[in-house]
């Protein structure tokens, strides 16, 4: 049984056929353009005949062009993004903020908010690539091993988090990475008290970052803000001291912003 599969249940009023083509969709975010109808079966686990008709009321409606054999996302997907694109959102607010943090602090900063077991990366104003693989508005990465995953996840209650993290022993991402849910709780406890999270080449050698959260007016914590850096050219002290003020400076002025957009 596939994912949308188990999602629908018994919902009488949950709609599969829009479920799978929205699944489709969306894997062509992760697999990159030029896809086959097999390649789109094996991705989504839906049988080749839906892949097929789903393919075709997403180019009859302007979403999905054809090159020979293989698939692509056209322009007209930009559309389903309007509204949360749009000047109030929570994206368009961040930017300017996120621009002026890291022209201050001179490295890349990016806002994210949390979407099942993963951060979804929302707004980002970027200095220099400081990771392997390039991250950009849209980009997912596992919550439980980034300094704004962890941040979002330190806000949650206990029972919702267990469902969001890997099984024992967690995936070795690098030799700094946290082993398991006991090793985690606790880091989250710390985050609970200081506020701040840092994660020091657990997720990337060379790669730190430093997060902070991003609060409405009745103290929930709607999304994470961070600072990436090179490890060898800022130590933790560094962040800790001379970024963490800036940082929690902008999570401040967005927070107000998202109060005064409402």
């Amino acid at each position: 049984m596939g994912a949308v599969e188990r999602m629908s249940g018994s919902d009488p009023d949950f709609m599969q056929s829009l479920a799978r083509g929205l699944h489709v969709l969306e894997a062509f975010s992760e697999l990159g353009p030029g896809q086959s109808i097999a390649s789109l079966s094996a991705h989504t686990g839906l049988p080749r005949g839906v892949i097929v008709r789903c393919l075709h009321t997403l180019a009859e409606l302007g979403y999905v062009g054809r090159r020979d054999r293989q698939f692509h996302v056209l322009p007209a997907v930009l559309r389903l993004a309007d509204a949360y694109l749009s000047d109030r959102s929570l994206s368009a607010l961040a930017q300017p903020i996120l621009e002026g943090l890291r022209d201050e602090v001179e490295e890349s900063c990016s806002l994210a908010v949390l979407e099942g077991a993963e951060i979804l990366y929302v707004a980002r104003a970027s200095r220099s690539r400081i990771m392997s693989i390039g991250l950009h508005v849209g980009s997912r990465l596992p919550a439980w091993c980034t300094s704004m995953g962890r941040v979002l996840l330190a806000a949650k209650a206990e029972d919702e988090r267990e469902a969001l993290l890997p099984e024992d022993p967690f995936p070795r991402l690098t030799s700094h990475t946290v082993p398991d849910r006991t090793a985690l709780e606790d880091v989250l406890e710390d985050i609970r008290r200081d506020g701040y999270a840092i994660v020091d080449q657990e997720l990337e050698i060379g790669l730190r970052s430093i997060a902070v959260p991003v609060k409405d007016d009745s103290g929930a914590v709607v999304a994470a803000l961070n600072v990436g850096t090179n490890a060898l050219g800022r130590s933790l002290d560094d962040l800790r001291l001379l970024i963490l003020p800036a940082l929690a400076r902008a999570s401040v002025a967005l927070g107000r912003q998202i109060v005064s957009a409402r």
